[in-house]
């Protein structure tokens, strides 16, 4: 039961890596900072990031995962929302679905991490893909760039520019598997879009973004999913979230080496609700 002024939980089941601006390195100070309290389950821990660094030093984490998820159990431990990322195998998909079936309750949201600029990840099997599809049947909200909504929809993966009714269809189709998605990293002639799918369905604004940087996808979905949990409806939440990756990328300074991604951390007052004390 949630005390009173206790904030509200999101189990993260995200991979780790040591060196690089990306997933549970990115989401726990932002959701910490936006007053919710993140419980972190890594699927995996990375020496760094797999994006420019060679081949990262790996320690698998399903078996602590598996151990983990029974500890929380038993101690009666409740959470709001439940967000996974990267699931390097079947196995830790197994994860998810278990933390799914122990907090029915839960608001889950799904980053099906598999696959950018139009190509699947090379661990990436036609199975993974499978159980990553059946996962987003159980899912509420769903986050997928483009080559991801590809990969779950069975399509080509959309390289050429689209209009905004193209992208509104992109997100408009995924609703088959989910309630609802918001698909990012559109092509939308020279910016880049995020458009969203169901009961709260959108195309906010076009960011125009000159640099890529790892770690984005994570800053972006940790934003609105602590938007989210402050009340506020998916569109707004998503606005929120594509306002603040565009700020963290103009923060960043030209020389920055791109793999240690943006530079979020000053930006993290711009996050903090207000309240009194």
């Amino acid at each position: 039961m949630l005390k009173q002024n206790e904030p509200k939980k999101v189990l993260c089941i995200h991979d780790l890596s040591g060196a690089g601006r990306c997933s549970l390195a990115v989401i726990l100070p932002v959701l910490s900072v936006m007053g919710v309290q993140p419980i972190a389950l890594p699927t995996v821990v990375l020496s760094t990031h797999t994006g420019g660094f060679g081949t990262p030093a790996r320690l698998d984490g399903c078996a602590y995962g598996q151990a983990a998820l029974d500890h929380y159990r038993e101690l009666g431990m409740e959470f709001d929302c439940i967000y996974t990322g990267y699931l390097g195998g079947e196995e830790q998909v197994a994860l998810a679905e278990k933390a799914f079936a122990f907090w029915p309750a839960a608001r889950k949201v799904v980053d099906p991490v598999m696959g950018d600029n139009g190509k699947a990840y090379s661990t990436v099997t036609p199975a993974l893909i499978d159980r990553m599809r059946n996962l987003c049947r159980q899912a509420d909200l769903i986050l997928p760039n483009a080559t991801e909504a590809s990969l779950l929809l069975e399509q080509p993966d959309p390289a050429e520019v689209l209009d905004d009714a193209g992208a509104q269809a992109l997100a408009d189709a995924l609703t088959r598997l989910a309630p609802n998605a918001v698909v990012t990293g559109l092509p939308l002639g020279k910016y880049i879009g995020c458009a969203g799918g169901g009961k709260d369905r959108f195309v906010i604004k076009k960011l125009h973004i000159d640099r890529s940087f790892p770690g984005t996808g994570d800053l972006y979905g940790a934003v609105l999913i602590g938007s989210l949990i402050q009340g506020n409806a998916l569109s707004a939440a998503a606005d929120n979230a594509a306002e603040f990756v565009s700020l963290a990328i103009q923060n960043t300074p030209a020389g920055q080496d791109p793999r240690y991604g943006v530079w979020f951390e000053p930006l993290l007052p711009r996050l903090c609700p207000l309240r009194d004390f």
